[in-house]
């Protein structure tokens, strides 16, 4: 049995887990997640701020955790550590720390890619949420779309090709008024809203697109955005909901039809979502709805591992340790980075 220290700081989340086990068959033992929720006055992350909370929460953090575990450091085998993408400042915090601690330790430090970490997430809680699955990642940065054969080989498919989908949300969240970050209150204001006050054309999802076509799998949210702005300047107050439904109602359909279109084309039974968006429960439901159609099945993660967490880097950290993996000393942090493993169709 291996044990993995976890460590997470590449936004505005100072979290910290340890993880036992081998293979698929692994066990969370602890859990720290501290949010700074400083970053809500500003309606965003402010990136220097953030940095500087890590700063200050990375050793509480991890030192609970270890008590959360009822461990010592002396009976963890390696530590992970997210090192892209993210805020490089923020990224840097959780780097240094970590490389320092297993230099201190003598033992490995394992680098690990952030979006790679949530596609091990769900498999934390569903242990069938192995490949070879259908990936959406929907988070507050990214938006990707991935064929996972087998773990460490990812075929991106498709990507935002401007606002992800979490980023979206906020956007609109700051247009109806709502509080960031801006998810879960446009979800609950659009349960509340007449579907048919207001429907927005369905981004980059015509009924003509083939295989093969450039933009067949891709995403693009900036003009559902735009033509949420000009609906709220046009209307009142009491048109938010109905808003709200709107842009809602058009941002899931597309990731659903999307990724169904993956589904259909490489014939997988398994989709496994990742993110802070995968906490959407509209759209875990209504994924589930239309897989049903296709005989697959749906995993989605509690809101817990949606959100960005240690757990899931220890998890996927405990991968790249079986497979002899060892960050060097000189590891940095990095804002953007493709996945490890790619592979072309």
């Amino acid at each position: 049995m291996t044990r993995i220290l976890g460590i997470e700081t590449s936004c505005d989340e100072t979290s910290a887990a340890v993880l036992s086990g081998q293979g698929d068959e692994a066990e969370l033992e602890s859990l720290v997640i501290l949010s700074q929720d400083v970053h809500r006055i500003f309606g965003g992350v402010v990136p220097e701020i953030a940095s500087r909370q890590h700063l200050t929460a990375i050793v509480p953090v991890v030192e609970r955790a270890l008590e959360d575990a009822s461990v010592k450091l002396d009976s963890v085998d390696a530590v992970a550590v997210t090192y892209a993408p993210g805020l490089v400042g923020a990224l840097l915090v959780g780097v240094s720390f970590a490389k320092a601690l297993a230099f201190g330790r003598g033992i490995p430090c394992v680098g690990v890619h952030h979006m790679e970490g949530h596609l091990f997430a769900t498999a934390l809680e569903h242990h069938d949420a192995v490949p070879p699955f259908t990936a959406l990642l929907v988070s507050g940065g990214h938006t990707l779309l991935v064929d996972v054969p087998e773990w460490g080989r990812y075929q991106v498919l498709g990507r935002t090709r401007d606002d992800a989908a979490g980023e979206a949300f906020d956007k609109v969240a700051k247009l109806l008024g709502l509080p960031y970050p801006g998810g879960p209150p446009v979800e609950k204001l659009a349960r509340t809203g007449d579907s048919s006050r207001f429907r927005f054309a369905r981004p980059m999802l015509r009924r003509n697109q083939q295989p093969g076509d450039n933009d067949y799998f891709d995403v693009s949210f900036s003009g559902l955005k735009t033509a949420v702005l000009h609906a709220v300047r046009d209307g009142s107050a009491d048109d938010h909901a109905h808003i709200a439904r709107g842009f809602h109602d058009a941002l899931v359909e597309t990731l659903v039809e999307k990724t169904a279109r993956a589904v259909e084309q490489f014939g997988r039974q398994r989709v496994v979502l990742g993110g802070g968006v995968a906490g959407n429960r509209t759209l875990v439901e209504a994924m589930r709805q239309r897989m049903r159609r296709l005989d697959a099945e749906v995993f989605a993660p509690s809101s817990r591992l949606a959100t960005d967490n240690a757990a899931m880097i220890a998890r996927a950290g405990l991968f790249h340790y079986e497979r002899g993996e060892r960050a060097p000393l000189d590891l940095n942090a990095f804002a953007s980075m493709p996945l490890p493993g790619l592979v072309s169709a």
